[in-house]
């Protein structure tokens, strides 16, 4: 735990921004370029050349974006919605809405018009920014649902020049406006901007909807501020450290990083040129901090393991060489062991001959800040990446909450997410913890909840006697230390009374290289753990391809026996670390590819655990049966929106005799 000496060192000169009347996003903004004008805050790759963009000229463009918001009618209160994937444009956009007392609303960019729809209506959003032709084409199909939108602006004009609607301008037309309204009233940005106060509303970020309607959680400045002062008081950064801007500012998490740490701390904010061109980015930027979700890390961490299972065996070696040399140091270091000299040496050789190589493959040789956060993970996915040299923390938080624990220091237990952080004191009372009977994580101090907009029975409901009940089960260690277990209301008991943490089973599942997601099955109305393995068909079909196992599509591979056998062996692993009540017993490998265009998964990928059960019922009722496969059916939906039956023969596989329901 990070006391508040400590805490006071990272901090730095940070809290002395705060102490200059600085109250909001827009006003730090303005005061940071006045410090840094022409230092660079936001890079971006377009056509293969990297465009800088400094302080004083994201100010500019920002200004005039704002003066055009407000020539278009928008006013202190309302809110901006925006859509697209991280460009400069995306984050101008936010910091403009808020300088004239506006509150963002950013979307997932893979988002459809309908899920879309209760948000833009919900958020009372007056103006629609989005980055290109997709995401236009998604709000004019709904322009009859939301008739409070006024405008719609892009800021990417390909593929748009036959567009003629009324409601449509571009992002420099927008710029324009604004040039005009700063020529007749010049002074009119610096007082919007000095009109902020840390309490407005910064931005709106709704929960995924898992168990209803999403709920829109209202994130002030000063929330966002005491984000990013919790998180560098409880591990060192370094102004000016490179960061990638990959996690949608639609999820809480990038809003605490690029948009207010990349102010705050700052950062050097670099944009990817595409989606598909992160890994490579990642790279040529020399990334020092990066913040990716479990399922990122896990998805690297596999794409590691599937490249070395296609190394001939002199590399081969060599690799599990460097991997046992890694783990004997590092993790020997994380669990405060003193390192010999000796292996000290021997470490040397092997981060020279073979880690440091891991680490610049993957463009992680200058990161020092690495981040987990919005699920749990499986510890052995952390482990690997110490092995590599890469220190991998885990942060825990709840966006109506803020940021609340993180391991901290060079040594912490990898099984847990870390100890509680420190608060700013101008900014809120030290943080304090309790747990219920049933386990589940009471929390309150720093600014506290702030309510979910519009919906003040859920916020009531979210409050038990002052604490704020995250719905997360917990248990503490000695030091103090938190371990996740899984949300309370995805804790399941068998018919046997057997209680089980499904998250902890499929954090683990989903370490493996061949498994891309996983979820458990059983209630009070079954006897047995059961679970569908959604497979990594990039990883397993290279593997079949070597070994002369032919298929021809995804649902072919999933029911393959060899691959079955290969998923079975995973799940033994995993089986081995728990109570006999909690094994795996039988499994289905799903047909199909999770998607979150067919609401099977949330943006963030989690699953969608309700929405799964009931589409699957029948594999449900199957696996609970003496049967060993049946013929499906499953609605499928395309990329171009049609929808269609996928028809297969689906292998119920057992695990030992227990398998089968008595």
């Amino acid at each position: 735990m990070t006391d508040m000496r400590e805490a006071q060192k990272n901090w730095g000169e940070m809290p002395r921004s705060l102490e200059q009347g600085v109250e909001t996003l827009p006003q730090l903004l303005v005061y940071q370029a006045g410090r840094f004008g022409n230092r660079v805050l936001h890079r971006k790759k377009d056509f293969g050349i990297w465009q800088h963009y400094t302080w004083n000229d994201v100010v500019e463009q920002v200004k005039t974006f704002a003066m055009g918001l407000a020539s278009l009618g928008v006013t202190r209160g309302q809110t901006v919605a925006i859509v697209g994937e991280n460009e400069p444009e995306l984050f101008w956009s936010e910091y403009a809405a808020q300088s004239i007392g506006a509150k963002a609303v950013c979307f997932y960019p893979d988002l459809t018009a309908s899920q879309m729809e209760y948000m833009i209506v919900h958020s009372e959003a007056r103006i629609i920014v989005c980055e290109d032709q997709e995401q236009v084409d998604k709000v004019l199909e709904l322009e009859e649902r939301i008739p409070a939108v006024h405008t719609i602006v892009y800021w990417d004009e390909r593929g748009m020049w036959k567009y003629d609607h009324p409601k449509m301008m571009t992002f420099k037309q927008v710029q324009e406006m604004g040039r005009e309204h700063i020529g007749k009233h010049p002074q009119s940005f610096e007082e919007e901007v000095a009109a902020g106060k840390g309490d407005d509303i910064a931005a709106l970020c709704y929960t995924s909807g898992t168990t209803g309607l999403p709920k829109g959680c209202i994130l002030s400045h000063t929330y966002l501020f005491d984000t990013v002062l919790r998180l560098a008081g409880g591990c060192p950064l370094k102004p000016f450290t490179q960061y990638l801007s990959y996690i949608s500012p639609a999820w809480g998490t990038e809003q605490m990083f690029g948009i207010a740490m990349g102010l705050l701390l700052p950062l050097v904010v670099n944009f990817p040129e595409e989606p598909e061109t992160v890994q490579e980015n990642i790279r040529e930027v020399g990334v020092e901090a990066l913040v990716f979700s479990p399922p990122q890390w896990e998805s690297l961490s596999s794409l590691v393991q599937s490249k070395i299972m296609d190394a001939g065996p002199i590399r081969q070696w060599f690799y599990k060489w460097g991997i046992w040399v890694g783990r004997k140091v590092n993790l020997g270091r994380l669990e405060g062991k003193k390192v010999s000299l000796g292996w000290r040496l021997f470490y040397l050789l092997a981060d020279k001959a073979v880690l440091w190589h891991l680490r610049d493959n993957l463009g992680l040789q200058d990161s020092y800040f690495n981040l987990s956060g919005g699920a749990g993970m499986s510890p052995d996915v952390f482990r690997f990446f110490h092995a590599m040299g890469v220190k991998l923390r885990s942060v825990f938080g709840t966006t109506e909450m803020n940021l609340l624990t993180m391991n901290q220091g060079e040594a912490y237990d990898l099984e847990t997410v870390g100890t509680v952080l420190p608060v700013l004191p101008k900014l809120g009372p030290p943080l304090e913890f309790k747990l219920t009977d049933k386990g589940e994580l009471l929390a309150r101090g720093g600014l506290g909840f702030l309510g979910y907009y519009r919906n003040p029975e859920a916020t009531v409901k979210q409050m038990m006697d002052g604490w704020y009940c995250t719905g997360d089960v917990v248990s503490m260690t000695e030091k103090n230390e938190l371990v996740y277990l899984d949300r309370l209301v995805d804790m399941r008991e068998l018919s046997t009374g057997h209680l089980y943490p499904p998250q902890f089973i499929e954090t683990r599942l989903r370490f493996s290289p061949f498994v891309k997601n996983a979820m458990t099955l059983g209630d009070k109305e079954k006897s047995f753990v059961g679970a569908f393995i959604d497979i990594d068909a990039t990883t397993l079909g290279t593997w079949a391809e070597k070994r002369g196992v032919s298929y021809s599509t995804f649902a072919d591979l999933s029911q393959n026996q060899i691959i079955r056998e290969v998923v079975k062996d995973e799940i033994k692993k995993v089986n081995r670390l728990l109570p006999e009540g909690s094994k795996v017993k039988r499994f289905i490998n799903l047909p199909k590819e999770l998607d979150p265009d067919e609401d099977e998964l949330t943006r963030s990928r989690k699953i969608r655990r309700k929405f799964l059960e009931e589409k699957y019922a029948s594999f449900i009722s199957s696996m609970y049966q003496e049967v060993n496969e049946f013929n499906a059916e499953v609605p499928v939906k395309y990329q171009d929106g049609r929808t269609g039956v996928l028809n297969a023969t689906v292998h119920i596989n057992n695990l030992g005799n227990e398998g089968k329901e008595q």
